[in-house]
This record gives C-alpha cells, sequence and structure tokens, in this order.
C-alpha cells in the first residue's frame, strides 16, 4: 500500500500529546500540578510564536489560577498542591521537542507556581480570555492561539 502520510492542524509535524509533555517536564523535575500546567502553557504559547503551530492539540482555558488544560487537570488533579512523584518513564519525544521543552524549562523551571500563576495573570491572554471577570470568579474561557502567537511573537518581534 505504501507510505501515508497523515496531516495534522499544523501543516503535516505530528502534535505532541499533553500528557507525554507533562511527563516531561515531570522527569526532569517533580512539581506541583499548577506549575505544571504553566509550563505545559508557555510550550504550547511559545511554540506558537516561534513556529505558528501548535506543539500539542489542547486548549488552555483562563481559571482562575492562570491557564489549564481541562485535559491535564484531569489527569493530576487528584495531586491538588503537592508534588508529582514517582514517574515511571521518560516519554519518547521527538528530539526536536526535548530540545524545545528543555528552553521553556531553562526559561520557567526556576519559579514557583504562584510566581508562575502571577506571570500568566499580568500577560494579555488570560487577561483577554477573562474579560471583565474579576480574578477570583471561576471561568472556562478559551485562551486563544492567536493571542499566544501575537502576545509572545511580539515579544521576540515576530
Amino acid at each position: 500500500m505504501g507510505n501515508v502520510v497523515l496531516f495534522t492542524k499544523n501543516g503535516g509535524k505530528r502534535m505532541e500529546n499533553i500528557l507525554e509533555v507533562a511527563k516531561y517536564f515531570l522527569s526532569v523535575e517533580p512539581m506541583s500540578h499548577k506549575k505544571l500546567q504553566k509550563l505545559c502553557y508557555y510550550a504550547q504559547a511559545w511554540y506558537l510564536a516561534i513556529y505558528k503551530r501548535r506543539l500539542m492539540d489542547v486548549d488552555f482555558e483562563a481559571w482562575v489560577h492562570g491557564p489549564v488544560s481541562a485535559l491535564l487537570y484531569n489527569q493530576y488533579r487528584d495531586w491538588g498542591g503537592l508534588v508529582i512523584t514517582g514517574l515511571q518513564s521518560i516519554p519518547q519525544l521527538e528530539e526536536s521537542t526535548v530540545s524545545f521543552l528543555n528552553k521553556i524549562y531553562h526559561l520557567y523551571g526556576k519559579f514557583s507556581a504562584a510566581e508562575l500563576e502571577k506571570m500568566t495573570h499580568d500577560e494579555s491572554p488570560w487577561k483577554e480570555a477573562r474579560g471583565k471577570l474579576a480574578k477570583d470568579v471561576p471561568c472556562k474561557n478559551k485562551i486563544s492561539d492567536v493571542s499566544m502567537q501575537k502576545f509572545y511573537g511580539e515579544l521576540i518581534g515576530v
């Protein structure tokens, strides 16, 4: 039958699974669910800014404590505020993806979950998705890819 190429929304490159990206970050450092959410969000946002396509096929929502992927939340919610430990194996990701995730971790891994939350609250993609809602009002509005790509792209001049 020959080789069959499946095209995805991002122009041909396979999108990563957020749960695998999360496992990668957890293999670098055990961390809280909140910090993990923010690292995955920043990976998605910067990938959109640099490559003009998604790294992962998930949406992030403008929750009270910053950007959240509902899929990732459902996977790790039982951990609450505890540090997630006990990772069994490092996920198999493309070398270019690992390199990119290492850069994200280098930029943001030094910050606590609370610091990352504050950072996202100060940035326009989260603010725009929440609109006029107060910071403490529950919300599941989607943070748009366009707003992420624009905001982070402007930070690096693209």
